[in-house]
């Protein structure tokens, strides 16, 4: 099982994204026709509909209605594992945002990694690995 991020799902979608290529050789060598083999949260569906509707991003960002569809269609995905935040996330997200001196910039990541970890999950494709790096507990696919 791999854990995606953010960057990994706009690099997917995007087709003149730099990492296009590389999110979509993940994608089908990994995840495609193999269930369970993706851990998705809710909060990285969140932040991509933020960031692929964004006009100042894209110069043809989704229309909301369309980047909720790619959501649904993930999340209901038999590829799909849904992993969530519970008691021991809270913690652990705790624990890293003092151990690592971490500042507000660095929440959300935080939160992610903290509930994938708890998940189980030990490796994680993602465009931004240095977000992830510190932790010391994650497999990078850097893509």
């Amino acid at each position: 099982m791999i854990g995606v991020d953010t960057s990994f799902l706009v690099g997917l979608t995007v087709r003149e994204h730099p990492s296009h290529a590389a999110c979509f050789g993940v994608f089908d060598q990994e995840i495609k026709g193999r269930e369970g083999s993706m851990a998705l949260s809710a909060q990285v569906l969140a932040e991509f509909c933020h960031v692929i509707t964004d006009p100042r991003r894209f110069e043809d960002p989704l229309e909301m209605p369309d980047a909720l569809e790619l959501c649904e269609m993930w999340w209901n995905a038999a590829e799909c594992r849904q992993v969530v935040a519970d008691a021991e996330v809270c913690a652990l997200f705790l624990t890293w945002m003092h151990e690592f001196k971490l500042g507000r910039k660095r929440l959300l990541d935080t939160l992610l990694a903290a509930t994938l970890h708890a998940a189980g999950v030990r490796r994680l494709a993602t465009t931004d690995w240095r977000d992830f790096q510190m932790y010391g507990v994650f497999d990078l696919e850097i893509v």
